[in-house]
């Protein structure tokens, strides 16, 4: 990172805790200040260098945030500028990365289709979205409905439950632990592995390595016994995915899914809940539940912050100067944000899907297709098997903790009509 101005003078983000900066006065994406106020952060940042920005991410390292619209479609749009390839990320040659540092779950290369482009790309990409296309094919939401309910069972007679703790942060990964051909009873561990590993911290590589050991087992045992799964379709692909291909494929769809579509669920449950002419429409089907995910996607995207991209040569973005090797992070929600495409981001976008919650371009997220029929699934579920379904604190008690790469509810306490 170059020739970055200083933010001593920049202006307070009127944020709930004062921003961090590092010892060259960038700010950290990371720590306090951006886990009670990402948004102020990237405001404060928008304001002082446009729609992109110096970061220091975990471990001070430097990184630059993409905040404008434009920027981040054409840095997703553009991959012989800006690769997936983290190899020739310039602080990871030259040897400034701690091997066990929180960032490589999420940057690191791996022999996955994230981290490579081309004709690589296209192989790998391939296996997965047949082999998800495949699982989708046979009922995914089937498998919501039962697990819906099972979860549900559990609270609906206690009148009152926190549905981020008791339902959206398990359910997600109890579909998928069906649909990777994994036993039941590994949902709840590997979902709060993949929490841990998304929040980072010192914790994050052992979460990864505990996931990557799931998941090597699983292959080995469906290359053995095969079935109708996401994991012997990958195994049994014409791609000819060798054991590393398969891992890394399995925990990237694994947490990528899971991660997200949780955290979705979370935030239209809240918007739900907190508007009573959308509780009221969807119950009565006057309104369904995509457009509530179409809105929240623009807002509250499932992932923030979008891991990594490395310029392949010196080139100009946003008025910067990037370096070949630097790498970029890509802020979905502050491109969504951007007040150069929505001067007004309380003006709802009906039927316009341009947003950038799913990423973008080759890359664009090849599961959101089953994303989708997990969240409304479990929304319709849910509304119908809870009568009077309503929160039960005033919105202002909800609150929201965020990491570099995501915003997270922290709660959604609710309470419905009980009978005999």
């Amino acid at each position: 990172m170059t020739d970055a101005p200083s933010l001593t003078d920049a202006p307070a983000s009127g944020g709930r805790c004062p921003v961090s900066t590092g010892p060259d006065g960038l700010v950290r994406l990371y720590g306090p200040g951006a886990a009670t106020d990402p948004h102020g952060i990237y405001a404060r940042l928008r304001k002082q260098y446009g729609s992109v920005a110096p970061v220091l991410l975990e471990g001070d390292v430097p990184a630059w945030l993409v905040l404008g619209y434009r920027e981040n479609r054409r840095v997703l749009d553009n991959p012989r500028q800006f690769a997936r390839d983290s190899r020739i990320w310039r602080d990871w040659k030259e040897g400034r990365i701690d091997t066990m540092s929180p960032l490589i779950p999420m940057v690191g290369w791996r022999p996955d289709c994230v981290s490579q482009d081309g004709e690589p790309h296209r192989r790998l990409r391939g296996a997965v979205t047949d082999s998800l296309q495949a699982v989708a094919g046979r009922g995914i939401r089937r498998h919501v409905t039962h697990f819906a309910n099972k979860q549900i069972d559990a609270f609906a007679d206690e009148g009152r439950t926190d549905l981020v703790s008791e339902y959206a942060e398990y359910l997600p990964m109890l579909v998928l632990t069906r649909m990777f051909g994994l036993g039941e009873d590994q949902g709840r561990r590997l979902a709060a592995s993949c929490a841990e590993l998304i929040k980072g911290g010192a914790d994050a590589v052992k979460h990864d390595r505990l996931i990557g050991e799931v998941l090597t087992e699983l292959a080995a045992r469906k290359r053995a016994e095969p079935g109708s799964d996401f994991t012997t379709g990958l195994i049994e692909h014409h791609a000819d995915l060798d054991d590393d291909e398969i891992i890394s494929h399995l925990r990237l769809v694994l947490i990528a899914a899971h991660t997200t579509t949780s955290n979705l669920l979370a935030r239209v449950l809240q918007l739900v809940l907190t508007d009573a002419d959308r509780l009221a429409g969807l119950v009565s089907g006057q309104l369904n539940v995509s457009s509530v995910v179409e809105e929240v996607m623009w807002n509250t995207p499932p992932l923030a912050v979008c891991p990594g991209r490395f310029a392949t040569a010196d080139l100009e973005l946003g008025g910067q100067r990037v370096k070949e090797g630097d790498l970029l992070v890509l802020g979905l929600t502050a491109g969504n944000l951007d007040p150069e495409v929505r001067p007004d981001a309380a003006v709802a976008l009906h039927g316009n899907k341009a947003h950038l919650a799913f990423s973008g371009g080759a890359h664009e997220c090849p599961g959101q297709g089953v994303g989708q029929s997990i969240i409304e699934t479990a929304v319709d579920v849910l509304l119908h098997r809870l009568p009077g379904l309503r929160l039960s604190v005033p919105t202002t008690g909800l609150t929201s903790t965020a990491s570099t790469w995501e915003s997270r509810l922290d709660t959604l306490p609710a309470e419905w009509t009980t009978t005999p």
